[in-house]
């Protein structure tokens, strides 16, 4: 066994003989303070633009011998233009001719908002105190302007609970005095998640005891009604805002409350309250978080906020916050011509502006629907059940059903998926492009598969009738399987990129990381991975808890592309607000579907091929297979070596990989699909018998 002393200097010998670079971001950092372009850098190490992007994003790191060169030329460069301490006011560096999603420039940095003095005074702020709670692990570096960290929960007594163990004396007792002092003595906040992007504001969750304690009700009339929750405008606290010069959002004051002043001199003064006995917490996508002491509260929202992004409201808007975080619209650029900062565009982004769909591609209550005939685009995830005539005697004998549930299918679908990021042009009898995303008329009615398998090409499971619009994917998947594809007519844009790479990212890190907290990491071998699965929930309730909202992230990000109108007063044909968005993209969310429907189908006929068994039912990311044993083991397809089959499906924690869903006798799918029902929605919790419908 070898000694501590000679392990250390086996490692040392390695850290001096292998260079070190910087951080992906310094290297970007200096080369923009050269005023070099990714371009450039690229012709003088004989490589290619992407390659230097690559490099700058931490997606792949230089070799040899372009690895010591590269080395060299950063050293020289940090001599040069050493980093600057954080300092409020930094002017925003140099920017130059950079192409295809160039690393982004940064826009001058916000420092902790200081809100001018408000009409009703702040009593001076207590000393801070930390009390003996439980701590969670340090979630990230602390940003110096934001001590604190991201976000506080205040009970009634005053105490506001932070991450990291953290508890600061509140001593206000309005709502207008709680913003003042959040902008000026809490130290909340957290840095911008991109240079080009916006510091998170201020986050303070008020449990039912605090909101009583600052003037409003425990909880709202109307509660079964939660959208539309909020405080009427002559309420005295929305009056009292109002009279200190703070200003409400449209969504008024309700579980989730904005409170800000417009920025003066670029410095944003806002607050977030979301306020737990209105339900700003759904328990859906929060098991459970509601009803947890406020420390740990804290400590679940704090883990969310460093490892996916502070709250903004739904899960489903927090997901669509972090895309525009991640690529913000704009960059700041400096105009060659008067020597000004100018707001540009963020090349790689959705824009400023809100883009309309193609008529096939806006859901029916669109302006842009109204007197189109020309069919919809239907593209959406599976909800097939296999005709139970076709069940085999040795399929019904089996005595389990096992439902396998696909990790965050959605997010492994947005995995370097390229997207338009311009209008939509219209075409007639194009070449079908599988690397041009878009929407295309074609006729794939001709195609017969085999019927125990569901048809690709529909969410139904059935065959086409006629031409029909399909996205790019499901199209490229016609293809693959040898099939033609005669496209009569396209919708198509010529402006692509691959937008939502840094939202899959971030959220995969996420996940992965939450599941290695709750015992099920990557290095457990698959019988070690099933056994952790079956008590993950219970290791840790708030990471359980960050787990959930973090896969009800995926799945509401991609809803709120198409965001569909609400409210009984509204009429068709009428602009509701979510087309004011350059998010508001149904094409986006159609290729998201596509793809992850395909990838679904993929799996399950390589399964069929590799062993001959057939799903019984699909739905979504759920898929059901009659198994001679209880475990997934029984029948998931291994290699002679023991590995998993390639292309099948595969245990796992990263999303795209399986676990299990849901195990059931045999004769009981069976008897659900006899009468017409899906035994993938059911098979977690067996209550189908009672269920009337899908």
């Amino acid at each position: 066994m070898p000694s501590q002393e000679e392990l250390f200097e086996a490692v040392d010998a390695l850290l001096e003989g292998e260079p070190q670079l910087p951080p992906p971001a310094e290297r970007a950092r200096l080369r923009e303070a050269a005023g070099v372009s990714q371009v450039k850098l690229a012709q003088a190490l004989k490589s290619t633009a992407q390659t230097v992007k690559n490099w700058e994003n931490g997606r792949s790191e230089p070799r040899p011998p372009r690895l010591q060169a590269y080395l060299r030329l950063l050293e020289g460069w940090a001599d040069r233009y050493p980093a600057a301490a954080p300092a409020p006011t930094a002017a925003p560096q140099t920017f130059t001719g950079a192409t295809q999603q160039p690393a982004p420039a940064p826009a001058a940095p916000a420092a902790t908002p200081v809100a001018p003095a408000a009409a009703e005074p702040v009593p001076a702020a207590r000393t801070t105190s930390r009390r003996p709670v439980r701590k969670a692990a340090p979630l990230a570096a602390v940003d110096p302007r934001f001590p604190h960290g991201p976000l506080v929960v205040l009970d009634g007594d005053g105490s506001a609970y932070g991450v990291d163990g953290i508890v600061l004396d509140c001593p206000a007792t309005t709502i207008a005095q709680l913003v003042e002092w959040t902008l000026k003595e809490c130290g909340l906040g957290a840095p911008r998640l991109n240079r080009n992007g916006k510091d998170s504001d201020p986050l303070v969750v008020l449990t039912a005891a605090a909101a009583v304690r600052l003037g409003m009700p425990e909880r709202l009339e109307g509660h079964e009604q939660r959208r539309s929750l909020r405080l009427e405008d002559d309420h005295p606290v929305v009056k009292q805002l109002a009279k200190a010069k703070w200003k409400l959002t449209q969504r008024g004051f309700g579980p989730w409350a904005r409170i800000y002043r417009p920025a003066q001199a670029g410095q944003r003064q806002c607050v977030q309250l979301a306020i737990l006995s209105w339900d700003a917490l759904d328990a859906r996508s929060w098991p459970g978080v509601a009803g947890m002491e406020p420390a740990d509260v804290a400590r679940t929202l704090g883990t969310y906020a460093a490892r996916v992004i502070t709250p903004r409201g739904s899960t489903a808007t927090s997901g669509l916050e972090l895309m525009t975080a991640l690529r913000p619209p704009t960059r700041a650029m400096k105009n060659e011509t008067t020597g000004e900062w100018e707001s540009a565009y963020n090349p790689g982004s959705l824009g400023t502006e809100p883009m309309d769909p193609a008529p096939p591609e806006a859901p029916t209550e669109h302006p842009a629907a109204q007197g189109w005939t020309g069919g919809v685009l239907d593209e959406e995830a599976y909800q097939w059940v296999r005709d139970p005539q076709l069940l085999t005697d040795e399929e019904c004998l089996r005595p389990y059903a096992i439902g396998l549930d696909l990790n965050t299918a959605f997010l492994a679908a947005a995995a370097r998926l390229v997207v338009g990021l311009s209008a939509p042009d219209h075409f007639h009898r194009p070449t079908f492009n599988k690397k041009i995303p878009g929407s295309w008329l074609v006729d794939l009615s001709h195609i017969e598969l085999d019927p125990r398998l569901p048809s690709p090409f529909t969410p139904s499971g059935q065959r086409p009738t006629g031409p029909a619009w399909y996205q790019t994917h499901t199209l490229a998947y016609a293809q693959e399987l040898g099939y033609d594809v005669a496209p009569i007519e396209a919708y198509l844009r010529r402006e692509t990129g691959a937008y939502l790479d840094p939202w899959h990212d971030r959220l995969k890190t996420a996940y992965v990381d939450t599941l290695a907290d709750l015992g099920v990491s990557a290095e457990l071998d698959d019988r070690q991975f099933l056994a952790a699965m079956e008590h993950h929930k219970q290791v840790d309730p708030g990471m359980a808890a960050v787990l959930a909202a973090i896969k009800a992230t995926v799945k509401g990000g991609i809803g709120k592309l198409r965001e569909r109108p609400q409210g009984r007063h509204y009429r068709d044909g009428e602009r509701w607000p979510a087309l004011e968005r350059p998010t508001w993209r149904p094409d986006i969310r159609a290729a998201v579907i596509s793809k992850a429907r395909v990838n679904m189908h993929r799996k399950m006929a390589n399964t069929a091929k590799a062993t001959g068994q057939y799903p019984l039912g699909v739905l979504s990311d759920c898929v059901v297979y009659a198994s001679p044993g209880p475990s997934p083991l029984d029948f998931l397809p291994y290699t002679t070596s023991g590995k998993p089959l390639p292309g099948a499906f595969r245990l796992g924690t990263t999303p795209g990989l399986a676990k299990v869903e849901g195990v059931q006798e045999m004769a009981w799918a069976v008897d659900l699909m006899e009468k017409g029902l899906n035994p993938a929605r059911h098979i977690k919790g067996g209550d189908a018998v009672t269920d009337e419908g899908e």
